[in-house]
């Protein structure tokens, strides 16, 4: 990923994080990385831990982003996240969901996907 694409890339998380924030979320987790994967947002709410990942496509003829999150890469997410609350004991009694925040543009809406997948 060359540094433009990271850039906007972290922009684009920055704006869904601020969108969760928005919807009165907790933002426990940015990033977080292991040798199994890596997830981009992990929050809270009530009783409830939404692990989040991020997508934005600004060139359709690739497909939009939803398009982009495969089988292989959700089955990445949840070993990821397995991984990550055999370390934070504190969250074990947390509902789970796992969300998409679609982004097509830079500046575009936010298409927030409940559910996403599990």
């Amino acid at each position: 990923m060359t540094s433009e694409q990271q850039r906007r890339g972290l922009d684009a998380e920055t704006r869904a994080v601020r969108h969760m924030q928005c919807a009165d979320f907790e933002i426990l987790v940015r990033n977080f990385r292991c040798r199994l994967g890596e997830l981009d947002i992990v929050a809270r709410r009530d009783d409830l831990l939404v692990v989040a990942e991020v997508r934005l496509r600004t060139r359709a003829d690739f497909g939009g982003a939803a398009d982009s999150i495969g089988l292989r890469k959700r089955q990445r997410i949840i070993r990821t996240t397995r991984y990550l609350m055999l370390g934070k004991p504190a969250l074990r009694h947390l509902r789970i969901r796992f969300d998409t925040l679609l982004l097509d543009s830079q500046e575009g809406p936010i298409d927030w996907i409940e559910n996403a997948f599990c």
